[in-house]
Parts: C-alpha cells; structure tokens; sequence
C-alpha cells in the first residue's frame, strides 16, 4: 500500500467513492475490504479514497484476493511499528548518563546566531527550550490550529473532488468567507454522495472558525 500522506495504519479511517458515490466509510481494514468487493463486481466508476480527517488521496494496492489486500495492511502496520521501535532504540543507545527516554527524534533546524545563543542561556539547553516553546504554542494555539486544519481538509476534497462543478469558484469564496448559508445554496446541485461529504467538512471548518 501506498499513500499521500505519511502515516500509515489499518486503523485510520477513511472515506472511499466510485465516481461520485460514496461505496464505504470507516476504518482502512474495513474500507479495503468493501472497495475490494466492489473491484470484483466491477468499477462503473474512479477510484478515489481519503483520509476522513485530512481529506490526503490514499492509494491502495488491490492486487490479489481480498485476503492478499488485507495481510498488504498487516505487514504495512507492522513495518511502521518496527520503524517506530527502532528509532526509540536509537534514541536509548545516544542517551548520556541520566538522560531520560523521550522518544527524541534528531532533525536539522536552521536558525539566526541570536536565536542559537538564547536558546543556549536557556535551562536544560536549547533542545530542551525548544520543546517546552512548541509545547506552549501547542497548548496556546490549539483552536486557530484546529480551524486551519479543518479549513485545509474541506478545500483539500473540495479540490479533488469537485472543482469542475457549477459555481465552484463562488462557492470556494463563500466557503473560505464563512458564508456556510451561501456556500450550501451554491453547492446544493452537485452530486449527492460527494457534496454531502464536503458539506461535512466545511461544517467543521464553518464552527472551528466561528468565535464562541
């Protein structure tokens, strides 16, 4: 198997459509085996499944029996699990005495002299400043992180999947004006399974990015 997006587990869940019918929704393991199926029967339709909460294209290797498609996933989780494990093993042999398990993963971050010799008069040194900084702006935010990426999701489907339906351009500048009221009325015709899904997505940008 092989996807757009980086993460890779059995257990994410996913949306799949032939055409623009939607034929399974839920977990990967799940929604291989039902578009499998439907492969066998025969596709009236493209192929298209995403990530049910980033809206990435997925690719699935259909070769083979539903049983071959399946122990595919299987052996995809266990490599990431093995890739996961080696690095915390990495990580425990570069320890210094002391130095607690953290599941550190070490990649190159280029800054000015300024802000190499802040970080250094920092306590705990400068990897340690920087997590407690990404751990503050995690925490402080979450909402404007949540909304972007709910925004970026819908518009990501919205994208692939309709773009070249009536009123595409307006309803794209009414969905990223949050007109939820506008962006349905232009939408309403498109096609059933496919609009209804962006509406659920743009549902969740609308509310994200609605002050409470």
């Amino acid at each position: 198997m092989t996807t757009s997006d980086p993460s890779t587990s059995s257990t994410r869940a996913v949306v799949a459509f032939e055409g623009m019918r939607r034929i399974a929704q839920g977990p990967l393991t799940d929604v291989a085996r039902a578009v499998k199926v439907a492969e066998l029967r025969g596709f009236i339709g493209a192929l298209f499944i995403f990530d049910a909460h980033t809206s990435h294209p997925i690719e699935l290797d259909l070769r083979g029996s539903i049983a071959d498609v399946l122990e595919r996933l299987r052996q995809s989780d266990a490599a990431a699990q093995l890739i996961a494990e080696s690095a915390l093993v990495a990580d425990e042999g570069n320890r210094g005495p002391g130095r607690p398990r953290l599941g550190v993963i070490g990649r190159e971050v280029t800054l000015l002299p300024r802000h190499w010799e802040w970080l250094a008069s920092q306590p705990g040194g400068a990897s340690a400043a920087i997590r407690r900084l990404v751990d503050q702006a995690r925490v402080q935010f979450a909402d404007r992180d949540r909304a972007r990426a709910a925004q970026e999701s819908a518009y990501r489907f919205l994208s692939a999947m309709l773009s070249g339906h009536a009123d595409f351009d307006e309803a794209a500048r009414a969905f990223f004006a949050n007109d939820r009221e506008r962006f349905r009325a232009l939408t309403r015709e498109w096609p059933g399974d496919a609009r209804d899904h962006a509406w659920a997505l743009a549902d969740a940008a609308f509310d994200a990015n609605t002050p409470a």
